[in-house]
């Protein structure tokens, strides 16, 4: 991977390691390049991080080469990209596959297709998936397709300026938009199922209302916190379990998966610093649910 800046006036005079650093080139990724095969070089001539910038200078990163992970068997697969450059690659995942590989569903996933992908276009990397989704969850997958996106990208989350938006489809009537802040846990006595439970990982989720139907209420959501099956189990615990999810006891009438849909991503492009955004309509499932349930209050 090859990162280039040109230095502007106002970084005149910085050691190379500080431009580095104003430009996300972290200490460990510096320790990488020099002991596992990168290289920096100003204006095409290789330089060590002492050297002083001047105006002008043209400043080239070439980070190591990753090694891919082998045990993940490329496969071409279901795999819609809504973007893809160097850094990042946005695909539209669909319900009913996982995101990752694991002992007992070694292929066909997500993993895989990228994976495949990847092949496809002549490139051999590891696989950084940012932003994991439950097998059964629909929509917006954030991939970072090197080291340095996939950094910086954790950067950015904590900083709150990479933001996903759920759909979600909760039984009952929920009156009003708010927030539900209750620790998480691991269910005793199961390896998959959470719950809400005092010895549990802070969580905080925040929800606003968009419409209620007869018997269920069209939400937005949005996760200060990334626990296993969050949105899942705060519905749950709030009294109004995600339509489809028979995991957390919910009715699969209308729906046989959980109702939830990643929609919408907003973020900083990780070496640009451009903003962007991303929708990704509903799938059909859920868009069917709605053509067919009864309004009774439009909210948004």
């Amino acid at each position: 991977m090859k990162l280039t800046w040109t230095v502007t006036p106002a970084d005149n005079g910085l050691l190379l390691r500080t431009f580095l650093s104003h430009h996300h080139i972290s200490k460990r990724l510096l320790s990488a390049i020099k002991f596992s095969g990168g290289q920096i070089r100003v204006n095409e001539k290789v330089e060590n991080v002492r050297y002083q910038v001047s105006t002008g200078d043209v400043i080239t990163v070439d980070t190591p080469i990753e090694q891919e992970n082998d045990s993940i068997i490329p496969e071409i697969g279901p795999l819609k990209v809504l973007f893809e450059d160097e850094f990042i690659l946005v695909v539209d995942k669909p319900a009913g596959i996982a995101s990752i590989t694991a002992q007992y569903h070694p292929t066909q996933t997500m993993a895989n297709f990228i994976k495949g992908h990847y092949y496809q276009n002549g490139e051999k990397q590891a696989i950084h998936i940012v932003s994991r989704l439950d097998k059964d969850t629909s929509g917006i997958m954030l991939i970072a397709k090197n080291r340095f996106a996939h950094a910086r990208l954790s950067e950015l989350h904590q900083q709150g300026l990479v933001k996903r938006t759920y759909r979600a489809f909760a039984e009952g009537t929920i009156a009003e938009s708010g927030a539900i802040i209750a620790p998480i846990g691991r269910k005793d006595g199961s390896i998959m199922i959470r719950e809400v439970r005092a010895d549990g990982k802070y969580a905080e989720t925040h929800y606003q209302v968009r419409n209620h139907y007869h018997d269920w209420t069209d939400v937005n959501v949005e996760l200060r916190t990334g626990r296993t099956h969050q949105i899942r189990v705060h519905f749950q615990h709030l009294g109004h379990t995600l339509m489809g999810d028979d995991m957390y006891k919910g009715s699969v009438t209308r729906l046989k998966r959980q109702a939830l849909h990643s929609e919408k991503l907003r973020l900083i492009h990780p070496f640009t610093g451009e903003e962007m955004s991303f929708v990704c309509e509903l799938p059909a499932d859920m868009a069917a649910v709605l053509a067919q349930s009864e309004l009774i209050t439009s909210i948004r």
